[in-house]
């Protein structure tokens, strides 16, 4: 319907233009009329046509079957007034030009074959007044032809495309979202189911019973949330945040946070990715480690760049373990961590061994960052 109304609007004044010159042309040949009162009469219902059509096709509720009908039969009837007011000697039809208003507003409602039927049907009402059918008159007609279905072709097309696009907005949103919960759901629910589970084995007895439910209930909630949707472009605000200070708020006994002296202002959605990314690294240290095992936090403002390093002094990650995480579902790196980043426009980059312990560099594009957070947000 948006497309329809933005073309309806384009043919307002299109049609604003043809009707003066249809006017003007009928002035300048009016001693061309055996019969001036019918022809000025049909002058009249045109222009006040005109008027009325502009208004009907800007409303979706208005542009009903019986107003493009209704508008067909005005053009055809003018052109056959025309042999009556003119007489047999005619050249030009009272319309002229006119009739291509309508041909265009089926074109667009009912795409080509509105147009062709439409140009067909006023081709053939100005061939039945006519004694003989010249280069002139047939160029028109031809031209006609022609429009109408290839305007009618282009609005199919252009309807398609917007379609599409709604689609792709409505899937992108979906995905943000079922994203955005998973990342939620794996930072918060997953970690306790895990740690129930744990906590279960080791205290045997009815715990145990509980730490198995635990564990089912987190294999089945990871399937769904693997099956979430990749995530689009990360949200940003208009509101803006101090990165320094969140990631200091993340100082414990355990967790040392290193940043510049000056704030890192950023907006407020920006803010909290990239602390929720830093939480699911040093959830990890506390998960994989130990929960009091140190780790280090460091904030480097680049100007054109920020990195930021999570360490930690643990047995580190073996080979092929993330990538057999990510398979069975696990999305602590994957999603938390990785995704996120990306979803930032900055890169990974994780550094580890057995035994030598883990250090992630997240590097973010300060300007993209910006950019990124604001357009999403609009």
């Amino acid at each position: 319907m948006s497309v329809e109304t933005t073309l309806y609007r384009a043919l307002a004044l299109l049609r604003v233009v043809i009707t003066l010159n249809m006017v003007g042309l009928n002035l300048v040949r009016r001693d061309d009329l055996d019969r001036p009162w019918v022809g000025w009469t049909a002058v009249a219902v045109m222009v006040g046509w005109t008027a009325f059509a502009i208004w009907a096709y800007d409303s979706p509720h208005r542009r009903r079957p019986a107003l493009l009908v209704s508008d067909l039969a005005i053009a055809a009837g003018a052109i056959l007034l025309t042999a009556y007011a003119r007489g047999p000697d005619l050249e030009t039809t009272l319309p002229g030009f006119w009739v291509m208003g309508v041909v265009l507003a089926w074109g667009i409602r009912w795409h080509w074959v509105g147009g062709l039927l439409a140009a067909s049907v006023v081709s053939a009402a100005d061939v039945s007044i006519r004694s003989d059918l010249n280069e002139t008159n047939y160029g028109n007609i031809f031209l006609l032809m022609i429009g109408g279905p290839v305007l009618g072709y282009t609005t199919g097309l252009l309807t398609d495309m917007a379609r599409a696009r709604d689609r792709a907005e409505r899937e992108a949103a979906a995905g943000a979202e079922r994203a955005r919960l998973a990342r939620v759901v794996h930072d918060g629910v997953l970690q306790v189911l895990s740690l129930v589970q744990r906590r279960g084995q080791e205290l045997g007895g009815e715990a145990a019973e509980l730490g198995r439910l635990a564990g089912e209930q987190e294999v089945a909630l990871r399937s769904y949330v693997q099956q979430a949707a990749p995530a689009a472009s990360a949200a940003g605000s208009f509101a803006s945040g101090d990165l320094s200070r969140s990631l200091s708020m993340l100082a414990s006994s355990s967790v040392t946070v290193s940043v510049p002296g000056p704030p890192v202002i950023l907006p407020a959605g920006t803010v909290e990715e990239v602390s929720a990314v830093v939480r699911a690294c040093l959830d990890n240290v506390s998960v994989h480690v130990g929960p009091d095992a140190p780790a280090w936090v460091l904030l480097e403002d680049l100007g054109s760049t920020l990195v930021v390093t999570v360490r930690d002094e643990g047995p580190g990650i073996a080979e092929g373990r993330l990538e057999a995480a990510a398979t069975q579902g696990r999305l602590g790196v994957a999603a938390s961590i990785r995704g996120r980043v990306s979803d930032l426009a900055g890169t990974a980059r994780l550094v580890t061994a057995p035994g030598q312990g883990t250090e992630w560099e997240l590097t973010f594009p300060k300007h993209q960052v910006n950019v990124d957070a604001r357009g999403a947000e609009r």
